[in-house]
């Protein structure tokens, strides 16, 4: 019996629902812990899991072949990566800023950014490769139909009668509000969005369907109580609080995760996380 969801973000396209579900479980169950709640049983949680959707196929080549900043598509990409990194300058003195950068060519100006994100917190250890491969899931998942389909499919098919509670991280929150505003159909919910994208202008919420209406989205139907986490210091969550955008009815709360202010597992010891699911439990929705 699931009654809680959870729907990942960005780059685990190589694990898979258990592994990652291995990896959420005892953070959530710390949370709960913290917030006093009652302990969930790992049978009544559940992990939607789209990441293989991003793997890349076998070929008979030497590995794959290496992007770097020319590979960069110009649009949704190369913004999400200048983004990222003014957002990580600003949180972070020994991320170089992109002052007097404008006027370099593109590519040279994405390498610039690259350059920048490695020495942050969020992207430390990872390939210009990796960085550029977050960045392409975006873009796919907003520009390409049947990505965006198939990637909502595998959380609407775990979603039953005795579902309270979605938790979505990064750009799940996404894939959970559009969702949720696609099954009008489905029970009661509460969601519970954890670094979440959705308010950012011009390269998210614009994007999301049903496309918002004077700078408002809906409201999802089935959606009772919302509860938006945020660290104030996620380059991801650029714009920490949803309820002007989506609701007042949504409560917006910020946690301090340490030097890793996008990663899922702070955001689930939280106690404010705990006492979200603990609430959406007791209360039956």
């Amino acid at each position: 019996m699931t009654r809680v969801v959870l729907i990942h973000g960005i780059a685990q396209q190589v694990r898979g629902p258990e592994t990652l579900l291995a990896d959420w479980y005892p953070a959530l169950s710390d949370g709960a812990a913290l917030a006093g709640g009652a302990r969930l049983d790992r049978n009544e949680v559940s992990m939607a899991f789209y990441g293989d959707l991003f793997r890349l196929a076998g070929h008979r080549g030497l590995g794959q072949p290496e992007l770097d900043a020319f590979d960069v598509q110009d649009g949704l990409e190369c913004s999400l990566l200048l983004q990222w990194w003014a957002s990580a300058a600003e949180q972070e003195a020994r991320v170089a800023g992109p002052s007097a950068a404008t006027r370099l060519r593109t590519p040279l100006l994405v390498q610039r950014a690259l350059d920048a994100l490695s020495h942050s917190a969020f992207f430390s250890g990872l390939s210009e490769r990796a960085m550029i491969g977050s960045a392409r899931q975006v873009r796919r998942y907003f520009t390409e139909p049947q990505v965006r389909a198939a990637v909502q499919e595998r959380l609407a098919r775990l979603v039953t009668r005795d579902t309270k509670v979605i938790v979505a991280h990064s750009l799940g929150t996404v894939v959970a509000y559009e969702a949720l505003c696609a099954h009008s159909d489905w029970p009661d919910l509460t969601l519970i969005t954890l670094g979440s994208p959705l308010a950012v202008r011009s390269l998210v919420f614009e994007r999301l369907a049903p496309l918002p209406t004077g700078g408002r989205a809906r409201w999802p139907a089935p959606v009772k109580r919302w509860t938006n986490i945020a660290d104030a210091g996620d380059v991801v969550a650029l714009t920490k609080e949803l309820a002007p955008s989506f609701g007042a009815r949504i409560r917006d709360l910020l946690v301090h995760n340490g030097a890793k202010a996008h990663d899922v597992s702070p955001y689930l010891t939280a106690r404010e996380t705990g006492m979200a699911i603990a609430d959406a439990l007791r209360d039956g929705g």
